[in-house]
Parts: structure tokens; C-alpha cells; sequence
């Protein structure tokens, strides 16, 4: 007997479930520590008087997030002394981190910030690696706080944790900002409001409930001699999950899927590092962008975020990375629009209300994508390792935007064109690996 597929509106009641509002919260988690080594550190620094050079060495904390894979081996298999026995193997990484994070705010609340320069930037360093390495423990709770037949689940919590991750980063956001202006704190002070912060969500961790779907990795032999005990380690740690990958899906699959990965962001990726520049170059005021670009984008990313994974849903994994891809690439030839046009704030809310839909619609595809790809035995590493090789294209590549716009002699509406055609060949690996990917999307949904 044929299953009655439930409506759409079936559908959104999933985001009702405790487990989905719980990944909302750990996805505010994630979001908010960019706001203390991004905007809040740049404001500060701007305001005693560095230079722009100076002000944007400090960016290269967040290559942490790209390179994060490289431990997340570890987050899979270290077991944290007296906090992984209370609260278990996902939930101990994320709270330890978040320690880490808040006791970083504090440490930056004692410092007068040009005397101390240096230790500046390494403590922002650490809360960096901090909450790259919190990031990995939740995408791995996330993953493991539903079965693999729970499809509808899956992709709620991808929707939510972009929600969660953009009030974090937008919503919390604004608060340091609130700070200083409105009650005329000084930035010392509002870097302590933001550790405060910092432990409230900590403090949630220690009551919501441990992962549902985690397995341990089998050990083969005993370890009872240190160098067969090391190379059995890292066999579980390093060998295991990469070639449980390739062997899984075959190298050709493999490397297909993993070329769709660092590909398909990167057009998002250039467009969005020089967003800031074009707006302020094309006549927009510092109130109109901080209103349209980031206040309405914010809820707009929320809401498409959610709807769009209803829509995903039901249209499958597939079909919504190919839509969203071609939508994301075509709502860059807004910006094109406006770049000939002028500062109309008419057309400037009509391009972030198409791009805040497209780019939440996408990301939600994406993180489903990389989610089913996942073993349960090694989520933490594997999922870190897909979710940086796409980090690593936005991140590297993406630096070269504003010499590609000099290049082209300041032309931004030729600029915005070529990031719409750098989704192309993403969606060619996608085309490729179509077919294997909608059984295994088949194969979850049956159970």
C-alpha cells in the first residue's frame, strides 16, 4: 500500500520537535563567535586609530574554519577526562569550547588594545580555533540527533541551523554595537557582555539531551603496546574515515562529489567579499547598508532558510542544489543591475531580498548534501572535512576578488556577470553525480 506523502504544511510542523529548536540554539552558538573576531574587532580596532592593513591582518584568524578538518579527527575519538562521561562525546567538545570562547572575551575585556597588539590577535586566534573546533561537535550532534531514515528531520535541522547561525551572527550582533553607542560602554566592557553571553548558551548545552545516533569506532586489536597502539589509532582516527569515503562511493564518485563541494559557493563566496566595498563605491550610506544588507537579510535568510527546507524536501536533495544553484548565480546579476543603475534603494532591497532567499535556499541544500554523505561512525571528521574543502574555496579564491575588480578597471557590473558564471561548473559535478546521490536519498527515506 502506497504511503501518503505528507503536505507542505505537515511538513513545517516538524520544526515544532525539541531535537530541531535545539539545533537552532547550537546554531546561534556557531554563529556567534564571528561577531567577536569580526565585526566588533574591526570596529574597535578602527576606533583606536589602526589602519585598514592592520585592521585586515586580523582577518586571517578565520582561516581556522577552513583548515578545521584537520582535527576533527579528534573531536571523533578523544574523550574529554570527566565531561565526556557526564555529558557525552558531542556535548563535553561543544561546552568545553564555548569555555574556551567566553574566557577569550574575558581576556580581551582586560586589555587596553594598542598596548597589547599582539596578544590581541593571538587570543583572537584562539577563539577562533575555539569556535571552529565548537563548530565541528555541532555539526556532528546535529547529524547524529536524528536516524538516518528520518529524512524530514535531517533537513529541518539544516534549515535551522542556518537560522540559528545568522541570529547569532546578526541578531547578537548588533548588540555590541548597542553597547558602546547606546549606553556608552567602552568596547572593554562589551567584550565582557559577550563572554556573559557566551556562558548563557554554555549553560544550555548542559541541558539538552546527548546525541541519539552515535557510534563508536571499532578497535581491531589491543592496545597494549604503545606502537601498535598508535598505529591503530591513527588508522581509526586519520585512515579510516577518509577511506571508508572513497571506498564507500568510489574514487571517481568520490572526487566528483568533493569538486562539487569546493565549487559551488565560490561565485557566493566573491561576491559577498566585496559586497561591503561596492555598496559604499556605488553611493549607498553606512545607515542604508547596515539596514537592507544586514538587518532585512537576517530575516530573510530565516525565513527562506526554513521554507526553503519544506520546499527541498519535496523536491529532493538534487533538484533543490541544481534550483538553488542557478538561482543563487542569477540573483548576482542583480548587483549587475544595480552597479548600472546607481544608489536606488528601491532596486538595492529587491537584490538582498532575492539574494537572502537564494543563498538560504542553497545553503540548506548543502548542508543536507554534505549530511547524508556522512558515516555515522565518523561524522565529526567527515562532515569537517567536506564542510572546510567548501570553506577553502571561499576563503582562498574568494581573496583574489578585489584584484580581478582592479583588473577590470573598477567594472562591477562585468564583475557581478562572472560570479554568476562561476556556478557553472559546480552544476556540471552535480549533473554527474545526480543519479548516485538520489538512490542514496532514496535508500534514507525507506529506512
Amino acid at each position: 500500500m502506497a504511503l501518503t506523502k505528507p503536505t507542505f504544511w505537515q511538513d513545517l510542523k516538524v520544526y515544532k520537535q525539541p531535537r530541531v529548536l535545539v539545533i537552532f540554539v547550537l546554531g546561534l552558538a556557531s554563529g556567534f563567535p564571528w561577531v567577536m573576531i569580526g565585526s566588533a574587532l574591526s570596529a574597535w580596532l578602527q576606533e583606536v586609530g589602526l589602519t585598514r592593513s592592520v585592521i585586515g591582518y586580523f582577518g586571517a584568524v578565520f582561516g581556522a574554519y577552513s583548515i578545521n578538518f584537520l582535527w576533527a579527527p579528534i573531536i571523533d575519538n578523544l574523550k574529554i577526562p570527566i565531561l565526556t562521561r557526564w555529558l557525552g562525546q558531542r556535548r563535553s567538545w561543544i561546552f568545553f569550547c564555548q569555555m574556551l570562547i567566553a574566557g577569550g572575551c574575558f581576556a580581551l575585556a582586560s586589555l587596553d588594545i594598542i598596548d597589547h597588539l599582539h596578544l590581541v590577535g593571538l587570543i583572537a586566534l584562539g577563539i577562533a580555533v575555539s569556535s571552529a573546533t565548537q563548530d565541528i561537535a555541532i555539526d556532528a550532534y546535529r547529524i547524529e540527533s536524528f536516524a538516518e531514515n528520518e529524512g524530514r528531520l535531517q533537513s529541518a535541522g539544516a534549515a535551522m541551523t542556518t537560522a540559528g547561525w545568522w541570529t547569532g551572527y546578526s541578531g547578537l550582533g548588533a548588540l555590541p554595537f548597542f553597547f558602546v553607542d547606546g549606553i556608552t560602554w567602552q568596547w572593554q566592557h562589551a567584550y565582557f557582555g559577550l563572554g556573559c553571553i557566551m556562558l548563557v548558551l554554555a549553560a544550555v548545552v548542559l541541558f539538552v539531551r546527548r546525541t541519539t545516533y552515535h557510534q563508536e569506532p571499532t578497535i581491531k586489536t589491543k592496545l597494549t603496546h604503545f606502537w601498535p597502539a598508535m598505529k591503530e589509532r591513527v588508522n581509526i582516527i586519520v585512515i579510516q574515515p577518509i577511506g571508508e569515503f572513497f571506498s564507500r562511493n568510489g574514487v571517481k564518485l568520490a572526487f566528483s562529489i568533493l569538486a562539487f563541494i569546493f565549487l559551488f559557493k565560490i561565485g557566493e563566496a566573491f561576491l559577498g567579499r566585496m559586497s561591503i566595498v561596492f555598496y559604499k563605491e556605488v553611493g549607498f550610506t553606512n545607515a542604508e547598508i547596515g539596514t537592507y544588507s544586514k538587518l532585512v537579510t537576517w530575516w530573510v535568510t530565516i525565513i527562506f532558510a526554513l521554507l526553503g527546507s519544506a520546499v527541498n524536501l519535496r523536491l529532493g536533495i538534487i533538484k533543490g542544489l541544481l534550483i538553488g544553484g542557478v538561482a543563487m548565480a542569477s540573483s548576482n546579476l542583480m548587483f549587475s543591475w544595480i552597479a548600472l543603475v546607481g544608489p536606488d534603494t528601491n532596486l538595492f532591497l529587491s537584490a538582498v531580498l532575492i539574494d537572502g532567499f537564494t543563498s538560504a535556499w542553497s545553503t540548506v541544500a548543502f548542508v543536507a548534501f554534505i549530511s547524508l554523505l556522512c558515516n555515522r561512525t565518523f561524522t565529526a571528521t567527515q562532515y569537517a572535512l567536506m564542510a572546510s574543502l567548501g570553506s577553502l574555496g571561499k576563503t582562498v579564491l574568494s581573496s583574489s576578488s578585489g584584484q580581478i575588480v582592479d583588473y577590470m578597471d573598477g567594472n562591477w557590473a562585468l564583475f557581478f556577470v562572472l560570479t554568476a558564471l562561476m556556478v557553472i561548473p559546480s552544476l556540471i559535478f552535480l549533473w554527474f553525480i545526480r543519479k548516485p546521490i538520489a538512490e542514496l536519498e532514496r535508500k534514507r527515506d525507506e529506512g
